[in-house]
Order: C-alpha cells, then sequence, then structure tokens
C-alpha cells in the first residue's frame, strides 16, 4: 500500500481472485557477508489464462545483435552512453484489466477481513500485462535518444547526456 500498488475493496461477482507470496532475497557484498535482506510481495499470476483474463502480453527483451548495432551507432555517431536499473519499474505500469488480489497473509486488517486487494493504482507485481516502454525519440535537427531495454535495465544512448 506504500507505493498505491493497492487499495482493499470488495470482490465483484464473478471476478477471479489471485493469491500472492512473499520473495524473500540475502543481497551479499563482494567479500561474500551479507550486506542486506530484501522482500518482495509478487501476485501469482501464473494462475491466470490467455484471452480470459488478459490479453496483451510484453516484455522488452532487446537481443545482443540489436546491442552491438547501437553500440556500433555510438561509435560512428559519437554518441554518450548511460547505464541505468529502474528499481521500481513494475510498479509504474498501467493495467487496462482489473486484478484482485488476496491479502497477504499476516497482512490482513481486523476490520477488512473480508475485502480482497484491488490492484488497479498500479501494478506492483510482476503480471504479464504490465512492462510499457520507449524506443527512441529525436528532433528535426537530429538530437535525441535511444533507449535499449531489458525488462528492467536500460542502456541509453543519445546525442547529448545534459539533454
Amino acid at each position: 500500500m506504500h507505493n498505491n500498488t493497492w487499495v482493499l475493496s470488495d470482490l465483484p461477482p464473478g471476478c477471479k481472485v489471485l493469491g500472492c507470496k512473499w520473495i524473500l532475497k540475502r543481497k551479499m557484498k563482494v567479500d561474500g557477508t551479507i550486506d542486506k535482506h530484501k522482500a518482495r510481495l509478487v501476485i501469482q499470476g501464473f494462475r491466470q489464462k490467455e484471452g480470459i483474463d488478459y490479453f496483451d502480453t510484453y516484455a522488452p527483451v532487446s537481443i545482443i545483435s540489436t546491442i552491438r548495432l547501437l553500440l556500433a551507432l555510438t561509435a560512428i555517431h559519437n554518441l554518450v552512453i548511460h547505464q541505468m536499473d529502474v528499481n521500481t519499474a513494475f510498479l509504474n505500469g498501467e493495467l487496462d484489466e482489473e486484478i484482485y488480489m488476496k491479502q497477504p497473509e499476516g497482512f490482513v486488517m481486523p476490520v477488512n477481513e473480508h475485502k480482497f486487494d484491488d490492484v488497479v493504482l498500479s501494478n506492483g507485481f510482476a503480471l504479464n500485462q504490465a512492462d510499457k516502454f520507449v524506443y527512441s525519440k529525436f528532433d528535426t535537427s537530429g538530437k535525441g535518444v535511444m533507449i535499449c531495454l531489458y525488462v528492467d535495465d536500460m542502456l541509453i544512448f543519445g546525442t547529448d547526456l545534459e539533454e
């Protein structure tokens, strides 16, 4: 609820409810010691049926030949490159469908124990239909940017790092 990824609501008649689970990870330092613990709540989207629960899926995954081409264009046109990771990429996708999820175990609020989580404000879960992206944008003078995506990682190629 902190990232506006869901609101508690009543389940409309005929709607499907998906479960969820916690994914726990230990991030390690280079020397092998624990850096931090991370927890992520994921919805069980594998229970959805294509053509019934969702209609369009896409994962932006660039192939190696595309990356090589962009690197060659960078060398030829003296472009600048920047790499970045989008920490909350799946929190920013917009859904056409309404998704309902059971409240996480241990989270159920006493007043709302019979309510379900309505994932409509944004998609904070790695569901198939959440990915949105932009490839390139150039103005008439030739200044612009190309973005190469690999799920939530980006290589950004541009004519000017400042713009």
